[in-house]
């Protein structure tokens, strides 16, 4: 694999953009790094945080690049240049954020902390006076638990959010009403991803399982089982296969040792639930998995503060057409 070390801390979140070139990296340090996905090579980094930056996300073309922050803000950039174009202040840590398909709208989330509620806030970018008077369109608050993951749904039209308590709700981004609420997970949902063409997404849970939905209904697919918590799932974009990273929390990380301790990345077929693969080689449980958009490798970062990008064999692709 190709390692990436551009972090000291536990890597959070890894991203690709659209067309696959780029990976965007985000810690428990301040920095944003993006890398050369086909060789590793780093490009830049993005640089104002001032501390641990929790999500990343790249728009439709990649022009601009969207973090948000334990330093309570929620930032873009021009994605060519590093430049920050836009900082909009929040009361709490920015735990979530997320371009829409037009890259027009963005969303982020707050935590629940030091007396502020969870909010959900909604920026329209084509209207500048918004972000000058962090004014968003709408801003849906979440009192009973707070918000852990969220993506976008198909065509931009609501919000796909994970909660503490296992929830899942359907926000609509036009109204800001709910529009369906399920719960399906027993703990806590650390990610969200969604699969190529948006109709279905994954969770990934505390509670031990990723778990398998439609999009728009919200319905109950498939269940992956493992036996330590799982920190993030990814749909391949070519196969029916699904990567799951996690590992056990962190701090129980040193009493055991690295070959008990499961930091495996594990492969599980998606119509099957049965799992088919493992990859070993980070030191602590994996914080964050992705999908190359073409299928062809994947990446993991985790709480040693490594990216690893693995490019799958030709034996891959060719065991799964002929299967």
């Amino acid at each position: 694999p190709i390692l990436l070390q551009g972090h000291e801390r536990s890597i959070t979140q890894i991203k690709y953009n659209r067309e696959g070139d780029l990976l965007f990296t985000v810690a428990k340090d301040p920095i944003v790094n993006v890398w050369y996905s086909v060789n590793g090579e780093r490009l830049g980094t993005y640089n104002g945080h001032t501390g641990a930056v929790w999500c990343v996300d790249a728009d439709w073309d990649t022009r601009h690049v969207l973090t948000g922050s334990a330093d309570n803000s929620c930032r873009l950039w021009d994605c060519e240049t590093g430049k920050q174009l836009a900082l909009v202040k929040t009361s709490s840590a920015v735990r979530t954020c997320g371009f829409d398909f037009g890259g027009n709208i963005i969303m982020f989330s707050t935590d629940k902390q030091m007396g502020y509620q969870c909010f959900v806030s909604f920026f329209d970018l084509r209207d500048p006076s918004q972000i000058e008077n962090n004014e968003p369109y709408m801003k849906i608050p979440c009192s009973d638990s707070k918000i852990t993951s969220a993506v976008w749904g198909p065509l931009g039209e609501f919000i796909i959010a994970g909660h503490e308590s296992g929830e899942l709700n359907q926000f609509s981004a036009k109204s800001g009403e709910q529009l369906s609420n399920i719960k399906e997970h027993t703990k806590q949902i650390n990610d969200i991803q969604t699969s190529r063409d948006m109709t279905m997404f994954i969770t990934a849970s505390k509670d031990n399982t990723a778990k398998l939905f439609d999009c728009t209904t919200l319905e109950h697919l498939k269940t992956f089982r493992t036996e330590r918590p799982v920190n993030s799932a990814a749909l391949s974009p070519i196969f029916d296969h699904v990567v799951l990273g996690g590992g056990q929390e962190a701090m129980d990380v040193t009493t055991t040792s690295t070959r008990i301790g499961k930091f495996e990345a594990r492969f599980f077929h998606l119509a099957f639930e049965e799992e088919f693969g493992r990859v070993k080689g980070h030191f602590g449980p994996i914080n964050s998995v992705a999908f190359h958009p073409d299928g062809k490798s994947y990446s993991s970062g985790g709480e040693d503060g490594y990216v690893r990008i693995h490019y799958f064999d030709p034996q891959y692709f060719e065991f799964e057409f002929e299967a």
